[in-house]
């Protein structure tokens, strides 16, 4: 079959920056999707994007869909003739449908009767002609939240639509794509070559994109460009670059043809904390910062325009006319804000709405402090610190600097608890109390820091679970799922022995009773196991491990982590599939037996080798277990069960549990039940995959 490749690409006007990456990726999957949905292969495609374009280049795709060999099937031959053998209704409808007479019609035999039928080929259609279909589908399904329209159209995307380009080969596909008419012309760089393009086939897309339009098509391409000279100028100016991947991304996302420059501002500001300069630079101008060999910052920034222009130093000039009056706002803020002490603000939190029903930041953080306290007393912890902490966590909200800078909450909490004199475990404290801020983020090292983390992350899932918030599909306004999984990292990842759901109970004591904040305990509790669940997952530990633990339902995550390993380390062992398999077997027995069963072993009662054995084993193993069990050795548990194999192997071989004996059998199903108990003291092997039948 005739094979050729295809380019699509949308021009439009300048796209969402932080959006780009995932419009261009999702436009590309949507189309390979699209394309075997109607059975059209292609070896590979490619996407590409800049911010007035999104572009996918498909790779040897065929020219056509294959002729397909179809068979209907229609009445059933009884019902298709008359008793004169003369064709009913039912035969010359669907013959009809066929489009030739009944005499043409086959007769399929099944194991039901016999039918009808008529086979026939259906001609594939040509890719062109699927092609608009296609790539509006494809863009209609676009992750995009809020659509537009523009014009007098009925067309609705991201941004209006100027250009459509569908080349087929060497073929122009003519096509109406958002109200727009495909051609060939693409368009450059809106200032270097703003006239249009034409391509005479896919393949000289990108070169002559960079050669005449002045744009680098290649997210990618583009991207290792703009870090490589960034990296350089840093480097040629004696400091380097701190290149943050988001920012990277967006600068990526805001150029066609990148150009970087370097710029400067008054060594004075050098003063505010380096967080401040930071912000400024990086979320503000989205300007790449320049520290020194020590890590600290220099008076320097690096930043990417758009265009190469004749005269940078303008642009140099420019950039340092803007960055002058924002670095300035901070060095005032820093000063006004340091004119008072951190908890002068806490008057002030009683007027700040937290959440209508929930009360103000003052409630919260009142709330929180009980919390903490708890917590501290649970670990031995300063309590009294640990209550200081809790009262000054909001204050810096009130801050101008956060008024100015949002995302430094936390961080100037830190640097203003520090010069108003408060213990430098308190302060730290008041950073590290977002922390995980995201995902793979780093936790709390402070133990005050790390109870707070938790009693602020509690409040907020018990307070809005109470309210009814509870996150639905995508939507999660308040977080919860990161308070969830980031309450799960900071217990088990900073070995803290607590108990989830008592921490929970406590949390709950703190709402208004009209909130009936009890009833969130259990939602609250299961919601935050299921992302134990995705914490596993992605640490590759495999879901039957994950429920054989949950079986047990352990309430502390700690001791579920130890638990979770020592199954997992279990699940290799060569006993371990044996061992699943005959726990699963004994579960079954004990289940249908369970009025039946006793407690107590009669050794008396022994009749068979394999079975006095087996008890010897159990009571020999049991004695070795219980310390390891006792200091939360489960590995070694387990290790030492599995010596258990053999007499468990023989005792299912040779003795028949379901004997005439209505006492002896009691006495089996009495060794079978402490077998299993003593197992399911750290996990329900019998749920392990693949071990278990």
């Amino acid at each position: 079959m005739n094979k050729k490749d295809l380019l699509v690409e949308i021009g439009t006007e300048e796209l969402p920056p932080k959006a780009l990456k995932r419009l261009a990726t999702a436009f590309a999957e949507e189309m390979h999707s699209g394309f075997e949905k109607n059975d059209l292969n292609h070896t590979n495609y490619q996407w590409f994007a800049t911010p007035r374009r999104l572009a996918v280049l498909i790779s040897d795709l065929d020219s056509s869909q294959e002729d397909k060999e179809v068979e209907k099937r229609g009445p059933a031959v009884a019902a298709a003739y008359d008793e004169e053998g003369k064709p009913t209704k039912a035969a010359e409808g669907f013959a009809r449908s066929c489009g030739v007479s009944v005499d043409k019609l086959d007769t399929l035999e099944t194991d039901k009767g016999s039918w009808l039928s008529y086979k026939a080929t259906e001609t594939g259609s040509s890719t062109s002609a699927l092609l608009e279909e296609i790539i509006n589908t494809a863009l209609n399904k676009l992750p995009i939240p809020k659509r537009m329209r523009w014009g007098s159209g009925d067309a609705e995307f991201v941004r209006p639509v100027h250009w459509v380009v569908v080349l087929f080969g060497e073929e122009s596909v003519p096509c109406t794509v958002l109200d727009v008419e495909s051609g060939n012309q693409t368009r450059g760089h809106r200032f270097h070559h703003p006239q249009s393009i034409e391509l005479k086939s896919p393949a000289e897309y990108l070169d002559k994109l960079k050669t005449e339009g002045k744009v680098i098509a290649d997210y990618d391409q583009r991207q290792h460009q703009i870090r490589d000279e960034v990296v350089s100028e840093a480097e040629k100016n004696g400091g380097t670059a701190i290149i943050d991947p988001a920012l990277l991304d967006e600068v990526t996302a805001l150029v066609e043809w990148p150009a970087v420059i370097s710029g400067g501002f008054d060594q004075k500001f050098l003063e505010l904390p380096n967080e401040v300069l930071i912000s400024s630079m990086q979320d503000h101008q989205k300007y790449f910062p320049v520290k020194d060999n020590n890590g600290q910052l220099l008076a320097q920034f690096i930043t990417v325009a758009n265009i190469d222009s004749l005269s940078p130093e303008e642009i140099v000039k420019g950039n340092e006319r803007v960055i002058f009056p924002r670095l300035s706002d901070a060095a005032f803020f820093w000063q006004r804000d340091l004119a008072k002490a951190l908890d002068d603000y806490q008057p002030g939190l009683k007027d700040i709405v937290y959440q209508k029903q929930l009360g103000s930041l003052h409630d919260k953080s009142v709330r929180v402090a009980e919390i903490a306290a708890y917590l501290a007393d649970e670990l031995g912890i300063d309590k009294e610190n640990t209550r200081r902490a809790a009262a000054l966590a909001k204050c810096d909200l009130l801050s101008d600097m956060v008024g100015e800078f949002p995302d430094l909450q936390g961080i100037m909490g830190h640097y203003y608890a520090i010069k108003s004199g408060e213990d430098a475990n308190v302060a730290e404290a008041l950073d590290e109390q977002y922390m995980p801020r995201f995902a793979g983020d780093k936790l709390p090292s402070n133990p005050i820091g790390q109870v707070l983390a938790l009693a602020e992350k509690l409040d907020t899932l018990v307070g809005i679970f109470s309210i009814g918030q509870i996150p639905t599909g995508d939507k999660d306004p308040f977080g919860l799922r990161r308070a969830a999984i980031g309450c799960l990292r900071i217990i088990i990842e900073c070995e803290l022995d607590l108990d989830l759901r008592a921490s929970l109970e406590i949390a709950a004591l703190q709402f208004d009773a009209t909130l009936a904040s009890d009833d969130a305990v259990d939602p609250v509790f299961k919601f935050t196991m299921e992302r134990l669940r995705r914490y596993y997952a992605d640490t590759e530990i495999s879901n039957d491990i994950f429920e054989a633990v949950l079986s047990l339902s352990p309430v502390r995550p700690l001791d579920f982590h130890q638990r979770i390993h020592a199954v997992s380390k279990f699940a290799t062992l060569a006993e371990s599939a044996s061992l699943a398999s005959a726990n699963k077997r004994i579960q079954n027995i004990l289940k249908q037996n369970e009025a039946s069963l006793a407690n107590d072993i009669n050794k008396d009662l022994l009749e068979e080798s394999a079975e006095k054995l087996l008890v010897s084993a159990l009571d020999t193993i049991s004695i070795k277990v219980q310390p390891l069990l006792e200091n939360s050795k489960y590995a070694d548990t387990l290790t030492t069960l599995a010596g258990l194999r053999d007499p468990v192997d023989n005792f299912f071989d040779e003795v028949m549990v379901m004997c005439d004996d209505e006492a002896i059998k009691l006495n089996r199903l009495a060794l079978l039940k402490k077998l299993n108990t003593l197992f399911m003291t750290i996990a329900d092997i019998s749920k392990l995959q693949g071990q278990a039948d």
